[in-house]
């Protein structure tokens, strides 16, 4: 019997849309769900939803739930684990993240991938997946994990190089890049053909047709008149400067590179419309609306799902049914893309089928694609080192590489602020030396 094992459950909505969409698959229906999470009330919440929509699509899932401390038992025989977990949640941690780098000036808009709040919450990650995988390796061997948290290449590209756990990395970014562009730009999204590839949250848009016409030149076109430029200023200045469109939001992209979150240019704010201490916002809303959204759960009405877009039950189906299905992963460079570091993580189309998940060949980027590229891919990989070596050295490294950190502060004020947020953090962190 399969059985899907889902870390972070307590993450309602997101558990809701992965398992939601696996019961109204056939080779899914009957699976066992065990859901793991550190909050026992959440937990039950997201169990009484579970067994809620097992019951109105009258699938026949077993459903169990399980304390994180229990998680040996839980990830027992599991064939499928998708991760979903917020080590130190939103207070203390990401608060942290946020509030010790404004001390010295350093502003971010959403802290989870990349820059200072990237670094820190893969290092407080990575212990704990490591943990899990561990037991992994044990009890259910043969499971494939599908990692859906950031920082997505930190986290995922430190699992495949330090366990031997069958990893593939997700994100939302690929999936709807190239339609959603079209859509903002007032362009027709069917019948779109496209290519992508890169990182996670900076897959290069390489290519984009519909019904064989190339749309790159009416995108660049549209994308410089006032009407659309406001909508996207950040990935707009990024294409209009390196030739090509980028996967992740300009709130997302602007702490990415040095140019745009400037405490000498404030103006800059204002003219790319970047959020700053978003991700911070975006989090309140979500705590505030818990409550509510709890008490519609926990009522005694039926729970409606229809399938979504999530990859995870379209790629559990494929390799119990061997029917083909494609998506953009996150896995080790063994060549992928040349002109990227070896055995760095990057986010290449994947086909899923019985046997497993299998990367194909993107080719080269463009080569000013590849380096900027590369800065970011500086910081994933001496993160890992950091974690894997509990060097602090590395800590300092990586912060010291950040293209937008760096940009903004001395080497001391960065090394100086990487120790308090060491110190910030405590146990979410192990010993560095």
């Amino acid at each position: 019997m399969t059985k899907i094992v889902f870390l972070g459950a307590g993450s309602t909505v997101f558990a809701k849309n992965v398992l939601g969409d696996c019961l109204t698959v056939g080779s899914l229906r009957d699976a066992q769900i065990a859901l793991v999470d550190i909050d026992a009330e959440r937990l039950r919440v997201s169990q009484v939803m579970m067994e809620n929509i097992n019951h109105t699509l009258g699938a026949k899932a077993t459903i169990a739930s399980h304390l994180a401390e229990d998680a040996r038992t839980a990830l027992a025989g599991a064939t499928f684990v998708v991760n979903a977990i917020q080590v130190g949640g939103f207070e203390p941690a990401t608060v942290i993240d946020f509030e010790i780098p404004k001390k010295y000036g350093l502003r971010q808009t959403i802290g989870d991938t990349l820059g200072i709040g990237g670094i820190f919450r893969g290092l407080r990650t990575i212990p704990v997946m490591l943990d899990y995988c561990r037991i992994m390796e044990e009890v259910c061997p043969d499971a494939l994990l599908l990692n859906y948290t950031n920082p997505m290449a930190i986290l995922t590209g430190a699992i495949l190089k330090a366990t031997s756990v069958r990893t593939v990395g997700l994100c939302h970014s690929v999936q709807v890049c190239a339609r959603d562009l079209c859509r903002e730009l007032d362009l027709p999204d069917d019948q779109l053909r496209w290519k992508i590839a890169g990182i996670n949250h900076q897959g290069w848009l390489l290519e984009i047709s519909r019904n064989g016409e190339d749309l790159y030149p009416e995108i660049k076109r549209r994308a410089c008149l006032p009407e659309y430029n406001a909508k996207d200023a950040v990935r707009f200045e990024i294409m209009k400067r390196f030739g090509y469109y980028v996967t992740e939001s300009s709130e997302h992209s602007s702490e990415y590179v040095p140019w745009f979150i400037k405490s000498r240019a404030p103006e800059l704010i204002s003219r790319y419309n970047i959020p700053l201490d978003e991700y911070p916002r975006r989090c309140r809303v979500q705590i505030e609306g818990w409550s509510a959204m709890r008490e519609h759960l926990l009522r005694d009405e039926a729970l409606q799902h229809e399938r979504g877009h999530e990859y995870a039950s379209y790629i559990f189906e494929a390799i119990l049914t061997g029917a083909p299905y494609t998506f953009g992963g996150n896995v080790l460079n063994t060549g992928l893309i040349p002109n990227l570091p070896s055995l760095s993580c990057v986010e290449v189309l994947c086909v899923a089928d019985r046997n497993g998940i299998t990367p194909t060949y993107a080719g080269g980027l463009p080569p000013q694609c590849a380096a900027l590229t590369r800065t970011n891919i500086n910081v994933h990989e001496l993160t890992i080192e950091a974690a894997l070596t509990c060097r602090k050295e590395h800590i300092y490294h990586a912060a010291l590489l950040d293209p937008h950190t760096a940009a903004e502060l001395t080497m001391d004020e960065i090394v100086s602020m990487c120790d308090d947020l060491i110190e910030a953090h405590g146990e979410f962190l192990p010993a560095y030396h």
